[in-house]
């Protein structure tokens, strides 16, 4: 699909096959929200492209482009997530931003205000790993420690409750997380002794837990300590071993 330039290929014309976005072979890290595209260069530019409805390519401006346009002068960008429309960052110092939409406080800003350009989410320089679900957020600090926000009607926070939080909000107290990623209503995560865990929206058995019980706290799935990488999308997700 290229109905909103998201391919970055200049045009909307949809492609069954792998086309190069420009010639540079410069490009570093890569997320796809809906509709769109962000991506960091080796140099530690920002770059993003596609739509931007919900100011979610922050770009100070709600316009769609086909082609990657620059996130501003910066080249201290670090890790980059997005999934529906909103976008998170960390930087090189340790420091958080978000951008796009904000309809359930999944900016992490205190409000429910859209922003179509990087702020900062508080002061803190140990923010490390990052993952957007469908409306909530999640990282993962240098400590080990998990923070999630946003929406938490099917208790994808993981905070045992289905209350929404629009500032991060640490689930538990344990400093032993390691991988996120965030689903349609729900979360799956690796700890650093390898174990699989996962909460939230469970209707089509998303969580890997045998059954289709919803669950606002992690539980662990099954007792492998050897799982590597994770991903999780609309209904369901993967993990490789």
């Amino acid at each position: 699909r290229n109905a909103e330039g998201q391919l970055g290929l200049g045009n909307t014309t949809y492609y069954s096959s792998p086309k190069q976005v420009g010639a540079l072979t410069t490009w570093s890290k890569i997320a796809g929200g809906r509709f769109y595209t962000v991506a960091i260069k080796t140099d530690g530019t920002l770059w993003s492209w596609g739509n931007n409805t919900k100011g979610q390519l922050g770009l100070s401006n709600t316009t769609n482009y086909s082609s990657p346009k620059q996130v501003g002068a910066l080249t201290t960008w670090l890790n980059i997530a997005s999934k529906y429309a909103q976008t998170i960052a960390v930087k090189t110092d340790g420091t958080l931003w978000t951008w796009g939409n904000n309809a359930q406080g999944q900016l992490g800003l205190g409000n429910t205000t859209q922003y179509n350009s990087p702020k900062q989410v508080g002061a803190l320089t140990t923010w490390l790993t990052i993952a957007c679900g469908f409306y909530h957020s999640l990282a993962v600090k240098t400590d080990g420690s998990l923070w999630t926000w946003g929406q938490n009607n099917n208790g994808q926070l993981g905070l045992g409750n289905t209350t929404y939080y629009s500032s991060p909000k640490q689930v538990g107290a344990l400093t032993a997380w390691s991988k996120i990623a965030g689903g349609r209503s729900y979360t799956v995560t690796t700890k650093t002794d390898g174990t699989l865990w996962s909460w939230g929206q469970n209707n089509r058995g998303q969580l890997g837990l045998g059954n289709l019980t919803y669950y606002s706290s992690p539980k662990q799935v099954g007792s492998l300590t050897g799982w590597l990488k994770i991903a999780a999308e609309n209904y369901f997700a993967l993990a490789l071993g």
